[in-house]
């Protein structure tokens, strides 16, 4: 959406009933479960707006939670087989809904659960939930993260650049105390010869100071 999208308020109800973008069979292309294959569930709207955001989340439509899990069981199969165990939420911000219900009933039918959140909304959700924050920085530093989210939270997944300010550094947001995993992921600049450059200031970061490098593997592929 590159900043152009409305901040939505959340939007929290029983969870029968969610704006949802799309349903696609993919890899997760980064994280701690990259190269996993995974049916991603994409959530609409979100609470920032972020200028190098390149998503589209806000041409959604109003799914009952049991279509969504039945469209979920379907792409996870190649005939009487499951081939895809996990399930990604993801958006725009999926902490916006009330997406507990959703996440008990895809745990009951036997699948792993990620979550990607940008960290600055909560909700209690089951114990076996990986949640994975994106911090934001919108140019006055780092939107802090909720202190009811951090001790959930399974990995940090800081996006750099080599050139945008806002995006040079890994800020301390609370992963020292709860012993979080940092992840740098070079940010996706539109530009061939930007994304080399913050590829390798990624690289540089992970080596120097331990963290772990993400790269958007999907992107490097070619698949959604």
């Amino acid at each position: 959406m590159f900043g152009t999208n409305p901040k939505r308020a959340p939007k929290m109800n029983d969870g029968q009933m969610l704006d949802v973008q799309e349903i696609f069979p993919t890899l997760q292309g980064e994280g701690p479960f990259a190269g996993y294959p995974a049916v991603f569930i994409r959530l609409g709207g979100c609470n920032l707006a972020c200028d190098f955001c390149d998503t589209e989340f806000e041409s959604f439509r109003e799914i009952s939670l049991q279509d969504i899990v039945q469209e979920v069981h379907g792409l996870s199969m190649v005939g009487a087989s499951r081939t895809r165990n996990l399930v990604v939420i993801t958006g725009g911000e999926p902490m916006r809904q009330t997406i507990a219900p959703l996440c008990e009933a895809l745990i009951e039918k036997g699948f792993q659960v990620q979550i990607e959140t940008n960290g600055t909304l909560f909700q209690p959700l089951p114990e076996s939930v990986h949640i994975i924050c994106s911090p934001k920085n919108q140019g006055q530093g780092y939107h802090p993260i909720r202190p009811d989210l951090l001790p959930h939270i399974n990995a940090l997944k800081f996006i750099v650049s080599a050139r945008d300010f806002a995006y040079t550094g890994v800020e301390e947001l609370g992963q020292t105390e709860h012993n979080i995993p940092v992840y740098v992921q070079p940010m996706d600049e539109q530009d061939g010869a930007q994304n080399a450059e913050n590829m390798a200031y990624a690289v540089k970061l992970a080596q120097r100071y331990g963290y772990r490098l993400s790269l958007q593997l999907h992107k490097i592929l070619g698949i959604a």
